[in-house]
C-alpha cells in the first residue's frame, strides 16, 4: 500500500501553545505525503484548524512552575487521564508527544506498554538540567527528534534513537508583506519608532509580564510621545485577558492579530517574554529584551535546578548574553524601560544585537523542520 492509499492513525500530545503550532503545521506537511492521514488528540486551535481531531483542548493546562502546575494539576490529571484512554481503546498506529515533558513522558510510558510507537518532537533541556533524563525517556520513546545540532550528541551517548529535524520556527517566521506594506497596513508612522510588547501566550505569563511591560511602556512614552507600540496577540490569548490589564494603560497599544511576523518586522525593538517568541524574533532579526517572572518558590527551585547561565533561547543558542535578560527582581518598568532605550539610542550597542541575532539564524540553518518531522512520522508508521 502506498502512502497515498494508505490510512494511519497518529494521536498527537501537545500542551502548550508552541507545541499546538509544531503539531499543526507537522500535520499539515504529513496530509500533503499521505492523504488518508487521520490526526487526534490534545491540543489548541492551530492543531484543530490543520484537520486534527481535538479530543482534549490544551487552551487551561500550559503552565510553567511548579506552583503553576499545582494549581492546574487536577486538569493536568483528567487530560492525561483522557489520552490514556484513547491511546488503549484506540491504539493509534503512532503517538507524537510534543514538548510538554513530564506530561508527555508519563503518556510516552503508558503507550509504549500498549505496544504503541513513539515519537518525541522537542527534546527536554537535558543540557540544562537533569541530563539522566536521557536514560529515562530513551526506554519510553522509539526517536527522540531534536530541533538544535547540539542535542544529539546526548542522546547518541547513550544509544537512544535520535534525529535532528531542524527548527520548525526556520520556515514559519515568515512576514506575509514587506516592511513598508506593514507599516501601511497597522497606520503605524515609519519615521517614528515602533516597540513590540509580547506578553507571552498563556494566561498565567500575561498576568505577570504584561502589566510591567506596560509600566515600562508608559516610562518611555513620557519620555517620547512619538512612541508607537503593538502587541501582536496570541490565538491563545482571549481579548479579556488583555483588556483587564490595556484599560487601566496611560498609553494606547495597537493590538494586531493574526500577524505575529509582520507586526514584529515593523518594531525597533521589542520586550518579549522567554520563549519560543524570543527565537522567532532572532530570526527576525529584530532587537530585544527577554523577561521572565515566575512564582517565588518556582524560581527557587528553578535556580538550583538549571545549569546554564541564560534562560532565553537566542542567548541559549549563541552560548553568550547577546541580548538583556531581565529575570525575577530584575524586571522591573525602570531597568526595561532603560534597556529599549539603549536598544533605540546606541547605535553601536543596537548593531552588535543584529549581529548576535544574525549568527542565531545562521546556526539554525535552512529549516524544514516541519517537512523533516512528518517524513520521520511515516518512515516509523511504515516500519510498525
Amino acid at each position: 500500500m502506498t502512502d497515498s492509499q494508505a490510512s494511519y492513525t497518529v494521536l498527537f500530545s501537545a500542551g502548550e501553545a508552541s507545541g499546538d503550532q509544531h503539531a499543526a503545521h507537522m500535520f499539515a506537511e504529513m496530509q500533503q505525503l499521505c492523504p488518508g492521514i487521520k490526526g487526534l488528540g490534545m491540543g489548541g486551535a492551530k492543531m484543530r484548524q490543520a484537520g486534527i481531531e481535538i479530543r482534549v483542548d490544551s487552551s487551561g493546562i500550559g503552565v510553567i512552575g511548579l506552583v503553576e502546575i499545582l494549581k492546574h494539576y487536577g486538569e493536568i490529571r483528567r487530560a492525561l487521564a483522557a489520552l490514556k484512554r484513547i491511546v488503549a481503546a484506540e491504539k493509534p498506529d503512532l503517538l507524537v508527544c510534543v514538548d510538554y515533558k513530564e506530561f508527555n513522558l508519563k503518556l510516552a510510558q503508558f503507550a509504549k506498554r500498549q505496544g504503541v510507537k513513539v515519537l518525541f518532537y522537542v527534546s527536554p533541556q537535558v543540557w540544562a538540567w537533569r541530563p539522566g533524563r536521557v536514560k529515562t525517556y530513551g526506554k519510553a520513546i522509539d526517536m527522540m527528534a531534536v530541533i538544535f545540532p547540539f542535542e544529539t550528541r546526548y542522546y547518541e551517548a547513550e544509544q537512544v534513537p535520535v534525529r535532528y529535524v531542524g527548527h520548525p520556527s526556520v520556515d514559519k517566521v515568515v512576514p506575509r508583506l514587506g516592511k513598508a506594506e506593514d507599516l501601511a497596513l497597522f497606520n503605524l508612522e515609519p519615521a517614528q519608532p515602533v516597540v513590540g510588547l509580547l506578553p507571552g501566550s498563556r494566561g498565567n505569563e500575561i498576568k505577570r509580564m504584561l502589566p510591567v511591560m506596560l509600566a515600562a511602556a508608559e516610562k518611555l512614552a513620557a519620555e517620547r510621545p512619538q512612541l508607537q507600540f503593538v502587541l501582536p496577540q496570541a490565538d491563545s490569548i482571549t481579548d479579556a485577558e488583555l483588556a483587564a490589564h490595556l484599560q487601566q494603560a496611560q498609553i494606547s497599544v495597537r493590538i494586531i492579530k493574526g500577524r505575529p511576523y509582520d507586526t514584529i518586522q515593523c518594531c525597533d525593538a521589542v520586550m518579549t517574554t522567554s520563549g519560543t517568541a524570543s527565537l522567532e524574533i532572532a530570526l527576525l532579526e529584530v532587537p530585544m529584551v527577554i523577561v521572565y517572572r515566575l512564582a517565588a518558590f518556582s524560581y527557587w527551585l528553578g535556580k538550583r535546578l538549571v545549569k546554564i547561565p541564560f534562560i532565553g533561547l537566542p542567548n541559549i543558542i549563541a552560548g553568550k548574553a547577546i541580548v538583556r535578560e531581565l529575570i525575577q527582581e530584575q524586571l522591573t518598568a525602570d531597568n526595561l524601560a532603560a534597556e529599549i532605550r539603549r536598544l533605540l539610542d546606541d547605535s553601536q550597542y543596537r548593531e552588535s544585537c543584529i549581529g548576535g541575532l544574525r549568527e542565531v539564524k545562521r546556526q539554525l540553518g535552512r529549516g524544514g523542520g516541519s517537512r523533516n518531522m512528518a517524513e520521520l512520522a511515516l518512515e516509523m508508521l511504515r516500519s510498525r
